[in-house]
């Protein structure tokens, strides 16, 4: 051990990682991975290649390995991490959500990045979105409607989605739309990770889109329209304070007309019933398909 090496408590190693003490005094226990020197009578201390092989434990777990062969791989480990070589390929899509959820809780966003990425490219967006993004949402919004306690979890999900999916979202050398498609959020809308989704899903299609995102102005909005004469307006609300119908009614009058596409629970069929509504990401595609011609 460097002499200048940080050494950290169990208290320390346990925040760090997510899990609580007794966990750690189990794995010591039961499989060895405990500090690289402790003597007894002393407080347990734990050096940063205690740390990276503790790291390796609970992602492994996370994964979906057993915690007895995670401890063997473990123990064996030496050097970096390289969270590629752990992220399963999970043919059950729960399985993905799962670990996802998991990684969430502890707050381990390396590992959440790393799995969705490799999800995402290989299954698209659409299927990525719809079998594992959004189960996951809905397990972490319900335990903290149910616990009130999570938020955090919630608030760092969404930044770590976002920046994924504008990964996705790449300079399209030919796209098949003249203009591009007009994505916002309405009103005082915060919520903008579906608009994320969708211009990703739609970059798969190379379909060009201007991102206007959330709390987007009906002022704005027009001046976009006149502007740009997108072939479709996709406007997002969540909740029913936001969708007001002047975002699609007041807009300017240019030829062609774009084809207003409303997501999002907030909107009330009713009043909405001369423009699409579309339930998905699945619909919300079809829908500016149709309207670039495709």
């Amino acid at each position: 051990m460097a002499i200048n090496e940080e050494l950290l408590t169990v208290a320390a190693v346990a925040r760090r990682l997510g899990v609580a003490p007794a966990t750690l005094r189990t794995w010591d226990r039961r499989y060895g991975l405990g500090p690289s020197t402790h003597e007894a009578g002393e407080h347990r201390r734990y050096c940063p290649m205690d740390l990276a092989r503790l790291t390796l434990m609970r992602r492994l777990i996370t994964s979906g390995v057993s915690p007895c062969d995670a401890a063997v791989q473990a123990k064996n480990h030496k050097g970096k991490i390289k969270l590629e070589t752990i992220v399963d390929d999970y043919v059950v899509r729960e399985d993905l959500v799962g670990a996802l959820h998991k990684a969430a809780k502890a707050l381990d966003k390396r590992f959440i990045e790393a799995a969705l990425r490799k999800d995402l490219a290989e299954n698209g967006v659409e299927r990525s979105w719809s079998e594992a993004i959004v189960p996951l949402l809905f397990l972490v919004g319900n335990e903290w409607e149910a616990t009130g306690q999570g938020v955090e979890i919630e608030h760092l999900l969404t930044e770590v989605l976002k920046r994924i999916l504008r990964e996705n979202i790449e300079d399209i050398k030919k796209p098949v739309n003249a203009h591009p498609v007009l994505l916002a959020s309405v009103g005082e809308e915060m919520h903008s990770l579906a608009l994320h989704a969708l211009a990703a899903a739609l970059a798969e299609r190379k379909i060009e889109t201007y991102f206007l995102g959330p709390r987007t102005p009906l002022s704005a909005l027009c001046g976009m329209i006149s502007r740009s004469a997108p072939p479709a307006v996709f406007l997002w609300a969540q909740l029913p304070q936001n969708a007001d119908p002047k975002f699609f009614k007041e807009i300017p009058v240019i030829r062609p007309m774009p084809r207003i596409v409303l997501g999002g629970p907030g909107w009330d069929l009713e009043i909405c019933k001369d423009v699409a509504v579309v339930n998905d990401l699945s619909q919300a595609c079809a829908e500016i398909e149709r309207a670039v011609g495709l």
